[in-house]
This record gives C-alpha cells, structure tokens and sequence, in this order.
C-alpha cells in the first residue's frame, strides 16, 4: 500500500514537471519562469523550498535528543533569514533584473568576482541537496527493506530526472501542491501525537517540569549561542534558491510580500516538528537513531493510509527544496561560467547544457548524501560553506558603492579560507561570526586603499563592473 502510494506520488510529480517542459523555451523561462508568479505561487513556492528535510527529520530529531535548544536553527533561525531578505533585499534583487546572484557581482564588481564567487557558492547548494537526497533515501529505508545507501542512490536518480525536466516553473507548480500536502500532513501527525500524550494541557504540564523548554544549550557560552543562531540567518540569505523565487515574481512588491508570507508559514509549519520532537520521548523513549524519529513515530502513531499521507508530506518537503538547489548549480555554471564559451549557441543547446548540468550536480549531491554522517552536518556545512564572505560582499555591493572588486575577490577568499582556520586551528567558539568580522574588515580596509590608491585594473581581480546596478 505505502510503496504503491510512494511511486504513483512521484509519478505524478514528474507528470507535471513533463507537462511543464513544454513552455519552456529558453534559460530565462527554465531558471525564472519567464518572471511571471504571482503572489500565491511564490508564497507557497518560498515556503516549500525553505521547508526541507532539515526542517521535518533533522529538526525533529535535534529537539528530540536537545530540547528546544535543538530548534533554533529550525525553524527560528531561518524564519528571520526570510523576514530579513523580504524587508531589505526582495525588491533591489528583483529590479537588479539578474537571473543569478553571480550577475549582480559581475554588475556591481567584475567578472572575475562573478566567477570566485560562484564556485564558492556551487559547493554549498550541492551540500545542501545532499541533505535532501539523504532524507528521502532515509524516508524509503525506514518505510521498506532496502538498504539505506540504495534507497538514497534511488532517491537521487529519481530527484535528478523529475529536476532536469520542468525547469523552475515546474518546481514552483509541485512546489505549490507539495505545500498543501506537507501541511495536511504534519496536522494530523501533530493531532495523534498530542492525543496519544493526554492533549496539550498534560503535554505543557510535562514540559513545564523539565528543561526541554530552554532555548540555552547546556555549558553553551554567549559566542557559541550567537554562532549558532548566525550560521541560519545570515548565512543563507545568499542563497540562489531564495533568490530565484525572488527574482520569477511579476513585480517587486509580489516578490517582497511572498517572502513575508512565507516567513509567517514557515515559523508556523515548522513549529510542529519542533512540538513533535519536545514530547517524542514520552511517546518513543529510546531510539538507536536520532535521525529516524519522525519516521518512526509516524510509523507508530498512524493508520497505513494516514502513513501514505505521512510519507507523501515528507516527500513533499524533500523534493520542494532539492530541485531548487539542482537548478541552483545548473544555473551558476551555465549563467555564470560557460556564458561567454559560446556565443552562437542556440536555446535549444543551452537548455540541453542546463539539463546536463543538473544531472551532474545530482551526481554530486548523491555521493555527499552516502558519505555524511547526519542530515544535520550536511546543512550546518551547506550554510557555513563560504558564505560569510559571500555575505559582506553581497550586502556591501547591494546596499551601496563602497568598495570595488579587488576588496570583492579577496573578501570571498578570504569566507573560504578563514572558516577552517578559527574553527578547527584556533578553535575559536564562534568560527562564523569570527569570520563574517573578518571579513567585513578585510573588505572594507581594502576598500579604502583602493579609493585612497587608485588601485588600476592591471590586476586580474580588478576588471570593471559590466554595467551599473539599477535599482529604480
């Protein structure tokens, strides 16, 4: 009954993402959705591409093991990251007129910049597709007798085929329907789970006589606290899979009010694995793995259909958020680094190199999947990886004209190199705010030798801006 549900599920995923290919004509319509979703599609398709694996298993799982300390990340770290880029960078990102945010430092700083950047960025997104690919081969591992390493080749062979297919438009469509299905979903797991523990008056008189409540980790210092709620929010507003929603919206206002909306969705549907994982242990009190909770507890609490409904809602979260990271890498490297390969290539070959790119990402993503001791590692990497540097750079070039390309290159350097070194080296408590520090400094020293010196663009990292931003 479960598996016959699972396939006709994703079945009916790629139906829609093959119906979908057929308007699609060139990289604008595959990566942007020709820039015409409206508020509902981009609220629901913001919402479901933030909402992943990490949101539903991980999450849960943390809070199970930690307490509340365990979900600040999940889902409160990131529902700021949204509020943050809906208040102050939806509407200047989408009349920057880019198609990624490799084009806005090409525009602001230089090619040169665009293309450091950008493979800065590529590891990240495919890390984070990794996590996805883990989850859903976990989801089928925990649900069947295959092998958990190939139920995740599967899963990934699947993701790859139903990704490369419909482009953006497709994934904004299934993102909208695996939206509802998420939420129908994590209802009625929340409903059982809450009546198999009394109602909510006894499940608030338990937590009540414990510390599961805290949102302070125990023997955590001040800098470990602020490292760890910083890594979510600031780390991944410079992320090409919110940005590209941001960027397929109608207009500007449409862009920055679905983000809105989704941050308010997202803390309200993530707060119910956060539920789920403060009561787990009066409902399952000993696990060998923290990782398989969710699925463990749906598999004890619900009905066999209700389970089907259970499966399809996680699948939902997966898929939502692993298609985005795919078109992700496919439109770096064929926006941003094969642009100028060829000049005279036609839609049609660009489209076919765009859809290569996505199978080989997904490639990638698969062997990150099997190797990764946890969910969680691959996320706390994909959101740590490069992106402080990423985030001075795009913050300084998006909010003003200080700075040029020389203080560019060497600060995103600089988000690569100096992460490691306080973390593992120095073993600083705080790694990525030491970093993001860093770099802000380092940026805007140089910054000031490049005005006071004039420095020429003799040196490969200072090439002039293709053309001047235009935010108006």
């Amino acid at each position: 009954m479960l598996w016959i549900f699972i396939l006709l599920y994703v079945l009916a995923q790629a139906l829609i993402a093959i119906f979908v290919a057929r308007k699609i004509r060139n990289q604008d319509d595959y990566f942007l959705a020709g820039r015409r979703i409206g508020p509902f599609l981009a609220t629901f398709s913001i919402f479901a591409t933030w909402f992943g694996a990490e949101t539903c298993i991980s999450s849960a799982s943390r809070v199970y093991e930690s307490g509340l300390s365990g979900g600040r990340a999940e889902p409160m770290g990131y529902t700021l990251c949204l509020f943050i880029a809906g208040l102050f960078f939806a509407k200047a990102l989408w009349k920057s007129n880019i198609v990624t945010l490799g084009d806005l430092f090409k525009k602001r700083y230089s090619p040169t910049v665009e293309k450091i950047a950008v493979l800065i960025m590529i590891p990240s997104s495919i890390l984070w597709a990794g996590a996805q690919v883990r989850a859903f081969g976990q989801l089928v591992s925990s649900f069947s007798d295959i092998s958990p390493t190939v139920a995740i080749l599967l899963s990934g062979c699947f993701v790859i085929l139903y990704t490369s297919i419909g482009g953006l438009l497709g994934d904004i469509i299934t993102d909208t329907v695996q939206g509802f299905i998420l939420m129908i979903g994590l209802f009625v797991l929340l409903y059982l789970a809450v009546d198999g523990v009394g109602g909510w008056e006894s499940v608030f008189s338990r937590l009540s006589a414990t510390d599961r409540l805290s949102l302070i980790g125990p023997n955590e210092s001040f800098l470990e606290r602020l490292d760890i709620w910083m890594v979510p929010i600031l780390g991944s507003l410079v992320t090409q899979e919110l940005v590209s929603r941001m960027l397929a919206c109608k207009n500007a206002n449409v862009a920055r009010t679905s983000t809105f909306m989704a941050a308010g969705m997202y803390l309200l549907i993530g707060l119910i694995p956060v539920t789920l994982g403060l009561i787990g242990p009066q409902l399952l009190p000993s696990l060998p793995q923290n990782d398989q909770f969710l699925p463990e507890l749906a598999a004890t609490l619900l009905h066999p259909a209700l389970l089907a409904l259970f499966a399809g809602a996680i699948l939902s979260a997966i898929l939502s958020t692993v298609d985005s990271t795919l078109l992700t890498v496919s439109a770096f490297v064929t926006q941003n680094l094969l642009t100028n390969s060829d000049p005279t290539k036609s839609d049609s070959a660009k489209l076919r190199t765009a859809r290569i790119c996505v199978v080989a990402s997904g490639i990638a993503a698969i062997g990150f999947a099997v190797s990764a001791e946890g969910i969680y590692e691959l996320v706390y990497a994909a959101s740590s990886f490069g992106t402080a540097g990423i985030f001075i750079i795009f913050t300084m070039g998006i909010s003003g004209k200080h700075g040029g390309a020389f203080a560019a290159g060497l600060t995103a350097v600089a988000g690569v190199v100096l992460l490691p070194i306080y973390e593992y080296l120095l073993d600083f408590r705080a790694p990525f705010v030491m970093t993001i520090l860093s770099c802000l400094g380092i940026y805007l020293f140089v910054a000031v030798l490049e005005k006071r010196f004039v420095l020429v663009s003799r040196s490969i990292l200072i090439d002039s801006p293709v053309e001047t931003l235009n935010y108006e």
